[in-house]
This record gives structure tokens, sequence and C-alpha cells, in this order.
């Protein structure tokens, strides 16, 4: 029988939930780096894996070459208790594009991409070059490629929907932009939304004196994550999950279409 949840490939060989895995990397991005084929073998140095046996979750990191700090691609995938799929964090990264140590404090204790601790230093130099929050390079623009794929491999697993958890607001808004909906969060989502308008409660908190708040954040989906990220709400922006269909895209738009 073929395996249909994380947990069962990770049962597999090493070789084969290893090609499994790599089988569903998007070849629009293997071609931007002029990688070979992801079935031809020869990616394997390029590879790193954490998917033991027992274990219901995976992560998968791909390097453009070898020795280089950040993998081009880093997935974390795991099954829920009802052995669905969720994709816990999913990047693309630009090696070729500047490094923000958004991740790290100087001392170089790991800062969860801002949600333990923050490198305000680094976050702010990320704000100013046009980077959203958690960001530590500019993004390859191929998340659509990187869906498509992702359903090829849920579909291959003979499920017909998937969980994401996005991390920033930010996130949940681009997810919203390819046909995701909400299982949790659509009300926070809402709240925000009209918090940010010229009368809202977040607008009237915006300031000239912090670089993350500054007036007309309400205007950015990128720089109202940032105020977000910046402790505006009062809260985390936590307890927020979107899922799919494979191949149907719901129409939710929880911005009215605002800017980037």
């Amino acid at each position: 029988m073929r395996p249909s949840t994380i947990g069962s490939i990770n049962l597999l060989p090493e070789n084969e939930k290893h090609s499994i895995y790599a089988r569903y990397i998007p070849s629009e991005l293997l071609a931007h780096f002029g990688l070979p084929a992801a079935d031809s073998g020869k990616l394997q140095e390029l590879l790193k894996f954490n998917c033991p046996p027992g274990s219901s979750s995976m992560e998968m990191s791909l390097y453009h070459k070898l020795g280089f700090e950040d993998p081009v691609l880093y997935a974390h995938i795991a099954d829920t208790i009802n052995g669905q799929l969720h994709v816990l964090l999913y990047v693309l990264n630009d090696p070729d594009s500047s490094r923000y140590d958004v991740d790290r404090m100087p001392d170089g204790t790991p800062t969860k991409f801002g949600t333990l601790s923050r490198n305000k230093e680094a976050e702010k130099s990320a704000l100013e070059a046009g980077l959203a929050p958690g960001q530590v390079r500019r993004g390859l623009r191929l998340l659509g490629a990187a869906i498509t794929k992702f359903e090829e491999f849920v579909r291959s697993l003979g499920q017909e929907l998937y969980f994401v958890e996005p991390l920033y607001y930010h996130n949940a808004v681009l997810f919203e932009r390819y046909g995701f909906s909400y299982q949790v969060g659509r009300r926070l989502m809402d709240e925000i939304h009209a918090g940010f308008k010229p009368d809202g409660r977040l607008t009237r908190e915006l300031s000239r004196d912090d670089p993350f708040r500054r007036p007309g954040a309400s205007e950015s989906i990128r720089l109202r994550s940032w105020a977000i990220h910046d402790g505006i709400l009062g809260k985390p922006f936590t307890d927020v999950t979107m899922y799919k269909t494979v191949g149907q895209a719901a129409a939710v738009d929880s911005t009215s279409g605002l800017r980037w």
C-alpha cells in the first residue's frame, strides 16, 4: 500500500523516503539554479533531511551549492492528529540577495525568526531593505510553483485537503491570495483590518518615532506586518491556521485588496 501520511513515509528505507520528498521540489526552483532534476539522484549532497522513523514530521533543506549558509528551500511538514498534512514552515530564499540576521542575536543565539527574541538592528535593516518580518533574505517569488508541486504531493498520499500555519500577518494575507481559507483566525484578521482603518485603534498607535510603526503602515500589508510583529496588537500574532482544498481556490480577502 502506498504511504498516506508523513509518519508512514518516515518508516520507509532512508533512500526511498528521501526520494519521495525530493520529488516534490519545484522544477522551477531547480532550473533557476541550474540544479539536476530531483529524480536524477544527483541532488543528494545538496539535500538535508530530518525525518526519522517513528516521527510524524519532516524537515528538508535544499542548498544551491555546498557550504552555503542558508538553504534556498526549507520545508517543515507534519501530520495532524487526523493524519492530514500541516505545513509548519516553508521558506524560499534568494541566495544572491543580502542577508539580515533577524534569525539570531549578535551573540548567535537563535531568535526563532523573532518569535522568541528580536535582533532589532537587523530587523530595522531588513525593514528598510523592503523585507517582511522573519525574512533573512529576499524571496524567490516561486510560491505559486511551490504550491502546485506540493499539491501533487498531497494527492499522491490520497489526500485532498491540507493546512498551513502562517507565522506572520503578511503570510496569512499571501496565503489568502493563493486560495487558502481560515480554519481558525478569520475574526482576528477582520479585527486587524478594522483596526488599521483611518479611525482605527491600531492606526492611532502608529508613530514617527518608531521605525516599526511608522504612519502609513495602515496602507501596506508588509508594514502592517512589521507593526504587528512589534506588538501593536498587544499580543502575539498566533492561533491562525489556514487550509486549502487541492486544485481549488477560496475567495477570501481580509484586506480589501490592499497593496503589499
